[in-house]
């Protein structure tokens, strides 16, 4: 084959592979849901109409406001459109992710192919949903390991940028934002804020400044309000959640959580202050706090445990470092979060282990792991 046909070649047979994941999608769900949430709100937006609207149920707008206007483009495009070239970008993504999560590793010690397939494997689960929903999780996600990416070549205001464009698709970026403070410094942190409230400001433009205080205070609403509701869905993985299918849903489980929540969050400090022990400390840092936003995120469904890849990678890379029993510990890690689904489980114990939270206690081992590396000065 002649070499100028070869690249041509595989963009078609990857074109192919998308246009049959798509399709086999839409043999099962009608639409994309999860996508077209905020495309209704962005046509809402061009009609300067409300965004939040409790009448919209299970699939009422939770982003910031800003969002809307960022897909603004999608809006209008006929849906059918708007949907296979977002499914579309969005396999894009996902194969961008999974690489630079194991190119930007430092000090590598498997091969590229090795930790490519066992991570795929590893969050081919979340991968399906992801895609198969339509969902937004994977450009925050670059978003966030481009912050680590930044921070790796000495760029902080360049990863404060990452972080701020990062909520503003989905808040939870802010996750990373303990780190980007003790680590980038307060030029990073003004960056950071200065773009996010830009972006709080944007819709000011359409709806005016009373008219985008509204908003705002409709969003907090929103998220409030539908909280409560999801805390015992199966897929719910959050502390919050964790501790409500231990406890049930009171005030008990509601202070656990916190006390959940502070104690991660104060590990991911003690891994920052041994950060001098090892040559490149950006990664593991990055890659233990992403494991933490779907568990402290109140809503935090299964799936935005795809943002663990480079954790995942991260331990399969560094498997030998650690000792036996927490192997062990890895081990159930990945089996909890990657692998409890229903079709290979069946109904009976599927079910029971996500009453149990096995997913949330699996995500707290992977990021117990990835701090032992750090305890150990390993990455």
């Amino acid at each position: 084959m002649q070499g100028w046909l070869r690249p041509l070649v595989r963009v078609a047979v990857v074109l192919l592979a998308i246009l049959g994941a798509y399709a086999l999608v839409r043999v099962k769900r009608a639409e994309l849901v999860d996508f077209v949430v905020p495309r209704t709100a962005a046509a809402r937006y061009l009609a300067h109409e409300p965004l939040y609207r409790p009448e919209d149920g299970h699939y009422q707008y939770k982003y910031f406001p800003v969002f809307a206007p960022l897909m603004a483009p999608f809006a209008l495009l006929p849906k059918e459109v708007a949907e296979l070239a977002w499914f579309t970008l969005l396999a894009g993504m996902a194969w961008a992710f999974l690489r630079t999560s194991i190119v930007a590793l430092p000090a590598r010690r498997q091969s590229i192919q090795l930790l490519g397939w066992t991570t795929f494997f590893l969050t081919g689960k979340f991968l399906v949903k992801e895609l198969a929903f339509g969902q937004f999780n994977l450009p925050m996600a670059l978003l966030m390991l481009g912050a680590v990416l930044a921070a790796q070549k000495g760029r902080g205001v360049a990863a404060g940028v990452c972080l701020a464009v990062g909520a503003c698709v989905k808040p939870y970026t802010l996750v990373l934002l303990p780190w980007l403070t003790v680590t980038q410094g307060w030029r990073a942190v003004v960056a950071c804020l200065a773009v996010l409230s830009a972006g709080l400001l944007l819709p000011v433009t359409s709806y005016g400044w009373n008219g985008n205080l509204m908003l705002l205070s409709e969003w907090y609403r929103t998220v409030v309000q539908t909280t409560g509701p999801n805390l015992l869905s199966a897929d719910n993985m959050s502390f919050a959640s964790m501790w409500a299918k231990w406890l049930h849903p009171s005030d008990l489980a509601s202070t656990f959580a916190l006390i959940s929540a502070t104690v991660a969050v104060a590990f991911g400090f003690v891994a920052m202050a041994r950060r001098r022990l090892v040559s490149e400390p950006n990664y593991l840092e990055g890659a233990y706090f992403l494991v933490l936003v779907p568990l402290l995120s109140p809503q935090g469904w299964d799936y935005v445990l795809l943002l663990a890849a480079p954790a995942y990678v991260l331990v399969v890379d560094r498997w030998k470092d650690l000792p036996p029993g927490w192997r062990v510990a890895a081990a159930t890690a990945f089996f909890l979060t990657s692998f409890t689904i229903f079709d290979l489980l069946g109904r009976t114990l599927y079910l029971g282990l996500m009453e149990l939270a096995a997913v949330s206690a699996g995500a707290v081992l992977l990021a117990a792991c990835v701090f032992r590396l750090r305890w150990q000065a390993s990455a």
